[in-house]
């Protein structure tokens, strides 16, 4: 008795609605919510990690990960709204902040401060609260309002910090933007705007002081310091490009970054901005859309239609990705963007493209690692639950409520609004192949054999063959909705559930009920059977798990407050697994034990509706209806399992069709055509550039030659001037150094003379200023002391006078005053007049002592600027020696260099010799050979008679190719006219067809008569059943058949009738007569195709023949040429240069040696003969050159031949 191990693996899908659903943590993962969960998920390894929900929450409103990339902060709703931070390299959770100050049950968004050290959490409505989090400490800085006081309904959408600054915020809603600044435990807003309030929808920062905003009329509006310096209308831009295009322009997403900023503004489209010089403008720079989908077989271009609701640029910005309102993910290469831009480019799909709606049907394969879904969004999807892959879906035009797989894995059976549809799996698509006329088939399953498939239509389940595809039974007896239907093991039994309380059990063989378990109090959703089939375990409405044996209930588990939608058992039958309405899954102890105990794990956001394991008991996967498939990895306590046997391993077959495949193996055999021609050509393109290779080879070594001889002469001419050169320059490097010696001594002498002169005059001027301060000290001494004396003299005299005066001033006091006042005054005046002396005579002698100063310094200074000019002299010399060193090196260089030259000299001359030897065997050996073209005189008789030969097989040769090329004209001709005869079939085709879709409409218009035909008769059919109530009342009854006459009668009836039965004689007639008509052409286009297939065949073999034998006599043309060369170089008479001259000169020479008469008679007609026979050749060699022209000339006849062989 154990609860089994889960652990969720991967999970399929997105949860949408949710702010900032999608974030990076590094270059290669991004972060964002499924189900229940936050999913790490790495792109390049397609692998997941999981970050559960909280137990007790209602689901996330938002996510935000920090500036660092690590942590993640998840809001939860619930009765107290809730954010958790993790860690996101350990996974492991580090706060849990939660404010009595929240009255909402949620929050709307987050934000982490760029340090991520605090935190910003917008709450919802009615209040719409802003917390500020220092979140490592859980301790709230401070709280506002956030809402317009002039418009309280205004939702808030939006939560940002300044990138640069960690108390700055910015908040964005409805008539809402928002500065606000953190200072003393309060946040203050500023920076108000001036501008019309507006609906703004998302926000981002592009720089420390400007932001752009995005608002629901299209309009991008850019602020700095909450001033509006520029606005962007995309609105009109859209409608300008495409004025047909309907839905909003609202601007729902925008991320900044370095370059600029990404928005997202109408459907499926997102723009890239990027910054101008002007640094107030941003220039638009590239238009992005979400793609068309092949696979959408109702509506391809339904996907372009999504809302893009959250963007984000990787940390190194080389990647953008969104996220979209209908849960899908794509993504663009920025740097592709870079390089392609003013052009249109395309999303591509992140990962794989998921469910956007409830999924309600599921299965697994046996033989195949693959699961199938069907969801409301109208697709069916096929997953590889090994690779987590999607490896197949397409969308239908109707909804798919059920699925069931083939154990082979190359069918499935899908339930249609309309019908039931029994469908193959190809390669690259999903094609129906059998239909049944069952509607809105709410379960179907195949057995485990696959030779028989279960359907519910109703309240019955119909057991059909797949083989046949007969009904085989009809099990009845459910009086509600069947809502699962299952298998057992051995296919001897089904076991059905349905909304009327009742579990039965069915033999699959008989159709007879074998069991039930009937409690109409309890609406059951799931069943499950064990490997033996003589238990069943099911989930119902009434919040317990029972088991049931032998239509007993043995069991009941109750499961608390939970209601449990679905069970699953594995088929080892040791593990028991239930979905529950909130999504969680709970891993049951198994055997059951009263009360129940389980292992709950969070994996859905929305109810689980189906569960299945997978035929190893490896996996089990389930579906919600939040529109996500959950893989899960199970094993018991005891790690016990199914073991799969892997040397069977799975099944590789697929399924395609003989016209796909006739197609792919026509296109292979064209390109292998292909290739074997680029081969041929490939091949004389490199014999060609090897020709001209060697050509140029040649010319090169014989320019190297040249070049070789006239750098020896330039060499020796060089030699000589330099022996010249260093003569001279020996010269004159003596004739300098005596100069600088001289010089020197000069200079030196001259340098002294003047420092002692300057010396002298120096000491000289020393001695006069000592002289001149003697003096002024002195004559300032005798001015002192005649001043003193004065001074007393003065003293004196007015003493006397004053006691003259003292006797004279008791009389007058006036005139004693007026003395009083002279005697100050002259006093003031004799100071003044002394100071005023003594001031020009110190100025005096301190001017001269300035002038002597000066012009001591000034022979200072004349003496440093000799000085100066004698260490440059010395530098000078310094210099001048090291150019010497320098040109002695130099000159040891040159002697190395003539030494090596010399040597070169010395091998050249001993290479003479050897040539000079070599000459004399050459010599020699023209001697020898002179003696062995007496020999192969002999030899020309023989030669003649070839030649001869050789000219008649050249003529018949000729002929052929004449007559060749006339064929080919021939064939022309032929193609010609079969190509005409194709475009006048391909007319014939069109009018068929557009009489075809002609028949088609009027065959549409009569069942639109049928079916309003139908309706009367209905209505006739009603009327006629109210009037048979009247029928005990004979007034009332005659009165209803009076309505019923007037109603329905008309007076031409029988005419319309008969018209109406003619009409249809002649609509019947004509569609037959079109039809054989059509049947008729159809074959007689097929018959016209084979001829016309036949004859290109026959064509091209021709053309391939014919090409063979002018290769083949090109070969043997090439061969006489080589033949008659080495010919002629036996004769001695094919020289380099080519000239007649030399010949007749040899033969000359040959008859002066042996003077006989007719020794040159024969010389002469030799000569006369070999210059015919070349003439011939060239005339030969001109006429196959013109053949060339004519063959390269002629038009291609249908596909390219393979390349002729040109003789070199």
């Amino acid at each position: 008795m154990s609860i089994a191990i889960a652990q969720a693996r991967h999970i399929f899908g997105l949860k949408p609605g949710i702010t900032g659903n999608i974030c990076y943590h590094d270059e290669q993962t991004i972060v964002y919510p499924a189900g229940a969960n936050c999913i790490l998920y790495n792109i390049d390894q397609k692998a997941q990690k999981f970050i559960p929900g909280s137990e007790k929450s209602d689901g996330m409103t938002a996510i935000a990960v920090s500036p660092n990339r690590r942590y993640v902060a998840i809001a939860e709703k619930g009765e107290k709204p809730t954010i958790t931070i993790y860690d996101l390299h350990s996974l492991r959770k580090k706060k849990v902040l939660s404010s009595p100050d929240v009255s909402t049950g949620e929050y709307v968004s987050l934000a982490f401060s760029p340090d991520s050290k605090y935190l910003v959490a917008q709450g919802g409505k009615p209040d719409w609260m802003l917390l500020y989090w220092t979140w490592e400490k859980s301790k709230v800085m401070a709280t506002t309002r956030t809402s317009n006081p002039q418009n309280p309904m205004g939702e808030v959408y939006q939560v940002s910090f300044n990138p640069q600054d960690n108390t700055q915020l910015c908040v964005i809603g409805n008539t809402i933007f928002r500065h606000f600044r953190y200072s003393e435990g309060n946040l203050k807003p500023f920076n108000f705007q001036k501008m019309e309030p507006q609906n703004y929808l998302c926000h981002a920062w592009v720089s420390e002081e400007r932001i752009v905003v995005g608002t629901d009329n299209g309009r991008l509006l850019l602020f700095e310091a909450g001033e509006l310096k520029n606005e962007i209308n995309l609105a009109k831009d859209d409608k300008s490009e495409d004025s047909s295009a309907s839905g909003s322009t609202q601007i729902t997403a925008i991320v900044a970054y370095s370059k600029g900023f990404a928005c997202a503004c109408g459907p499926g489209t997102v723009y890239l901005f990027e910054k101008t010089d002007d640094k107030d403008f941003f220039k638009k720079a590239r238009e992005i859309k979400i793609p068309a989908d092949p696979s959408n077989s109702a509506d391809p271009a339904k996907p372009q239609q999504q809302v893009i609701k959250c963007l984000t640029v990787s940390p190194s910005e080389e990647t953008l990705v969104a996220s979209t309102d209908q849960a899908q993910f794509y993504y663009l290469q920025l740097s592709s963007a870079d390089i392609g831009k003013g052009d249109q480019a395309t999303f591509e799909v992140l990962a794989q493209s998921f469910h956007n709606g409830q999924i309600l049907g599921l299965d697994v394969c046996i033989r195949k690692p693959i699961v199938a879904t069907c969801s409301v969004d109208r697709s069916v999807r096929i997953w590889n639950y090994e690779t987590c892959n999607l490896e197949l879906y397409k969308v239908f035009a109707e909804e798919a409520y059920s699925i069931a797989l083939h154990p082979s894995g190359l069918y499935i059976l899908v339930g249609f609004s309309d019908k039931l549809r029994l469908m193959n799996l190809l390669i690259d698509d999903i094609r129906t192949f059998k239909e049944f006329t069952v509607r809105g088939c709410k379960e179907c399953a195949f057995s485990n054999g696959g030779h028989l498939f279960a359907a519910v239509h109703g309240n019955v389940i119909q057991i059909y063959s797949t083989t046949t595809f007969e009904c085989v039974i009809n099990l009845k007896g459910h009086n509600g909705k069947v809502r699962s239907i299952v298998w057992s093991a051995d296919d001897s039994k089904i076991v059905s559930c349905g909304m009327d309380g009742a579990v039965y059990e069915w033999d699959s063989f008989t159709g007879k009920r074998i069991g039930e378990s009937v409690l109409k109090s309890c609406s059951y959703t799931g069943v499950a059977v064990t490997p033996d089939g003589k238990t069943t375990f099911a989930a119902g409405s009434d919040k317990t798990l029972k088991e049931i044996a032998d239509s007993q209930i043995l069991r009941e588990v109750p499961a608390g407050d939970m209601t449990l939608t679905n069970v699953a058992l594995s088929h080892s039958g040791r593990m028991l697994f239930a979905g529950t309405a909130r999504g969680t899954m709970w891993s049951v102890k198994f055997p059951l034990t009263i009360p129940g105990e389980w292992q709950e794990h969070q994996g859905h956001g929305a109810a689980i509706t189906k569960m299945k394991i997978t035929y190893d008991d490896q996996y089990l996967i389930t579906v919600g209806e939040d529109a996500t498939i959950l893989l899960w990895k199970i094993q018991d306590k005891e790690g016990r399992g199914l073991k799969r046997d892997k040397e069977v391993g799975w099944a590789e077959e697929i399924l395609i069709t003989k016209s796909d495949l006739e197609e792919k193996n026509a296109s292979m055999a064209d390109l292998n055509s292909r290739v074997e021609e680029l081969k041929m050509e490939n091949e004389y393109q490199l014999r060609l550039k090897d020709m001209n290779y060697n050509e140029k080879m040649k010319e090169l070594t014989e320019k190297f030659i040249q070049e070789m001889e006239s750098l020896k002469t330039k060499n020796q001419v060089l030699k000589t001037d330099k022996d010249k050169e260093e003569a001279k320059h020996e010269e004159e490097m003596a004739e300098l150094m005596e100069k600088h010696a001289k010089e020197l001594q000069d200079l030196e002498s001259a340098n002294n003379q003047k420092l002692m002169l300057e010396y002298e005059k120096f000491q000289e001027q020393q001695a006069k200023m000592m002289k001149m301060q003697e003096d002024y000290d002195r004559q300032l001494q005798e001015m002192e002391e005649s001043k003193e004396r004065a001074l007393e003299e003065l003293t004196e005299y007015y003493e006397t006078k004053l006691q003259e005066m003292s006797t004279k001033l008791e009389q007058s006091n006036d005139e004693a005053r007026q003395q009083s006042r002279e005697y100050e005054e002259t006093k003031k005046q004799i100071e003044e007049d002394a100071d005023r002396e003594i001031l020009d005579i110190k100025n005096k002698y301190e001017r001269r002592l300035r002038d002597e100063k000066e012009a001591n310094m000034r022979l200072k200074g004349e003496t440093g600027i000799m000085k100066k000019k004698f260490t440059s002299l010395q530098k000078e010399i310094d210099d001048h020696k090291e150019d010497i060193k320098k040109l002695q090196a130099e000159t040891a260089k040159l002697n190395n260099i003539i030494r090596n030259l010399e040597k070169d000299i010395q091998g050249l001359k001993k290479e003479i010799q050897e040539r000079d030897d070599t000459i004399q065997d050459k010599e020699k050996r023209i001697y020898d050979l002179k003696k062995k073209n007496q020999e192969l005189e002999k030899f020309k008789f023989v030669l003649d008679y070839k030649i001869k030969e050789l000219k008649k097989q050249i003529e018949p040769r000729e002929n052929d190719i004449k007559n060749m090329k006339e064929q080919i004209q021939e064939m022309e001709s032929e193609l010609e006219r079969f190509n005409k005869q194709n475009t006048q079939l391909e007319l014939n085709i069109t009018e068929l067809r557009q009489k075809l879709k002609a028949t088609d409409k009027e065959m549409h218009q009569e069942r639109q008569r049928v079916r309003d035909v139908e309706a009367v008769v209905r209505r006739f059919k009603t009327d006629l059943h109210n009037c048979v109530g009247y029928i005990q009342d004979p007034k009332m009854l005659k009165e209803s058949i009076k309505a019923l006459y007037q109603k329905h009668v008309q007076e031409d009836i029988t005419e319309t009738a008969s018209v109406g039965a003619d009409i249809q004689k002649e609509f019947s007639r004509q569609k037959e007569h079109l039809e054989r008509s059509v049947a008729s052409l159809r074959k007689k286009l097929e018959k016209d195709s084979e001829i016309h297939k036949a004859d290109n065949v026959r064509i091209m073999q021709e053309n391939v023949s014919l090409i063979k034998e002018i290769n083949d006599l090109r070969r043997e043309l090439k061969i006489c040429r080589t033949h008659i060369h080495d010919m002629e170089a036996a004769l001695g008479l094919h020289s380099k240069m080519g000239n007649k001259g030399g010949d007749s000169t040899a033969l000359a020479q040959l008859a002066s040696k042996q003077p006989s008469a007719l020794m040159e008679r024969k010389l002469d007609e030799q000569v006369k003969i070999i210059d015919m026979q070349m003439i011939e050749i060239r005339r030969l060699r001109s006429n196959v050159e013109d053949l060339e022209k004519v063959g390269g000339s002629r038009p291609p006849s249908g596909p390219a031949l393979p390349p002729m062989q040109t003789v070199m």
